[in-house]
């Protein structure tokens, strides 16, 4: 828990601005996961607020941010395809309601799995993991960080062209506007700060570049054509469908939960080490495991999906001055807050300015240092770096 007392004005202004930031970039980042794994994308925005909200409160590390993530969705891809074998005579919405109670009882089977590995104390065993495999996974990181943003810039015409060239030609001239949005969004992440920090850039980018968007009446691709935000409610209990407690049903939820567990915990206590390294101070790894677990838990009582620590949200929030446990509570809080109450704002934000804001954490991520150290690294230690690279980005752990 925090407690305000022992903050400064300035510590407290510094943490509500840029849990505002991270709120605002976790929506397209929600959606996302939530498409990702096959389900609405109200299961990943609730999972972003429940878990981000438990987390904030009772995590091992101040302003790590946590929500749904690509790596535990993709888990969740192959739960889905797993039920669609067990129950091939549903139709599609039958069998996507299905596949929903299995990801909220999984999330909550996951939970108790991670909460199992905190007590028994087993996360300092992440503190193991050799300096080349952490480089590996901050940088592989920062390049499914980037990746992960190509996606908007794609033509829409796409399938009719033949050639890389056609595809990057077609696209600058599709979507001219975004990328003149993307380099403005960079440039002023780049340069406000060093002009003043009395307001976090990313923040300054998103609001300003709005207005002008809306103002000028320019077509651009803007938050609410990703989905329908209209109908959003606060989270309420959802019941979990006790015909799924049989033999078959549990040969595909419990060894999904268990992994699902191990991928949330091996990234979370990864990003913990990561913002161990940015912040000088040292985080708990068990506590953190604890809280990861009931925020799994009380995500899929409440229509969640399981979900785990976020590097790029944790490194917007560390850059933008959110070193505490506010900053994440705030997070949380106004994400809900926005997508129930201020839907149609958040609808008008142009994509390209998250995106803007993203190409700048995996820049500030990747560490360019482990290039040059590659050449006087062991060969041994080289091929872990660039393996576990590898692995992350064709993992995408992101």
């Amino acid at each position: 828990m925090f407690n305000l007392q022992n903050y400064s004005t300035q510590n407290i202004k510094n943490d509500v601005l840029s849990g505002a930031v991270v709120a605002v970039a976790l929506v397209p980042e929600a959606i996302a996961f939530s498409f990702i794994a096959g389900v609405s994308p109200v299961v990943g925005l609730y999972a972003a607020f429940i878990i981000g909200l438990v987390t904030s409160l009772l995590g091992g590390k101040p302003g790590m941010i946590s929500g749904a993530t690509g790596a535990v969705a993709i888990v969740f891809v192959s739960l889905g395809l797993n039920v669609a074998e067990l129950h091939p005579n549903l139709d599609r919405e039958a069998l996507s309601m299905m596949i929903l109670h299995y990801i909220l009882l999984a999330s909550i089977f996951a939970g108790m799995f991670q909460i199992m590995v905190g007590v028994l104390k087993l996360g300092k065993f992440i503190r193991l993991v050799p300096q080349p495999a952490m480089f590996g996974f901050v940088n592989g990181l920062a390049i499914v960080i980037a990746l992960a943003q190509i996606k908007f810039f794609a033509p829409s015409n796409i399938d009719q062209l033949n050639s890389w060239s056609e595809i990057v030609l077609a696209s600058f001239q599709e979507h001219t506007l975004m990328y003149i949005i993307v380099v403005i969004t960079m440039l002023l992440m780049h340069f406000l700060p060093k002009l003043t920090k009395a307001v976090p850039s990313g923040l300054v980018a998103i609001v300003g570049i709005t207005i002008i968007v809306f103002a000028t009446g320019a077509e651009t691709k803007l938050v609410g054509e990703l989905a329908d935000l209209s109908n959003v409610s606060f989270p309420s209990f959802v019941m979990p469908d006790t015909s799924l407690f049989t033999m078959d049903s549990m040969m595909i939820i419990i060894p999904s939960a268990i992994l699902v567990g191990l991928v949330g915990l091996i990234e979370s206590l990864l990003t913990l080490s990561v913002l161990d390294e940015m912040s000088g101070t040292r985080g708990s790894g068990n506590k953190e495991c604890i809280a990861q677990g009931i925020g799994n838990i009380c995500s899929g009582s409440f229509g969640g999906m399981a979900g785990c620590a976020m590097i790029g949200q944790s490194i917007i929030n560390y850059t933008s001055g959110g070193l505490g446990r506010l900053s994440s509570f705030t997070a949380a809080v106004l994400l809900i807050l926005l997508v129930v109450s201020f839907s149609d704002i958040i609808a008008i934000i142009p994509v390209a300015v998250l995106v803007g804001i993203m190409f700048m954490v995996s820049i500030g991520t990747f560490e360019f240092s482990s290039i040059r150290r590659i050449k006087y690294m062991p060969k041994s230690d080289a091929f872990v770096l660039i393996a576990v690279t590898v692995i992350t980005v064709f993992a995408d752990l992101a």
